[in-house]
């Protein structure tokens, strides 16, 4: 009876890799629209991609920043609290946050929450 216990319990944990489903950051959505005489059926692909927080002291990755993009015109959101980036620094967008990056090491220097809203 032991002996059958241990095979089962060693079985369940050699096929338990096999069988648990891998995370998919990839999936499809099918949308179906009915309108007199006519079926439209779209297909789209969606990516879910891993965005990020920031904090100051992190490195910054742009592959990581929602809607990445570097902001040369900081005196159009000076009302949102940015400020004039020392040298040596640049102000990029991710989100609607904007973030104050490092040229050389791209270190986080500061984080505005909801500068963009």
């Amino acid at each position: 009876m032991k002996k059958m216990i241990l095979a089962a319990v060693a079985a369940s944990l050699v096929a338990a890799p096999t069988m648990a489903a891998p995370y998919d950051q990839h999936r499809s959505s099918t949308v179906v629209r009915h309108t007199p005489g006519k079926t439209v059926v779209v297909k789209r692909d969606v990516r879910k991609t891993n965005y990020r927080a920031w904090r100051k002291g992190q490195r910054f990755d742009h592959r990581y920043a929602r809607n990445y993009r570097v902001v040369n015109n900081w005196q159009a959101y000076r009302g949102r609290h940015l400020y004039a980036p020392p040298r040596g620094y640049h102000w990029v967008r991710s989100g609607n946050d904007a973030v104050l990056v490092a040229l050389a090491g791209s270190l986080i220097g500061a984080v505005v929450a909801g500068a963009f809203n």
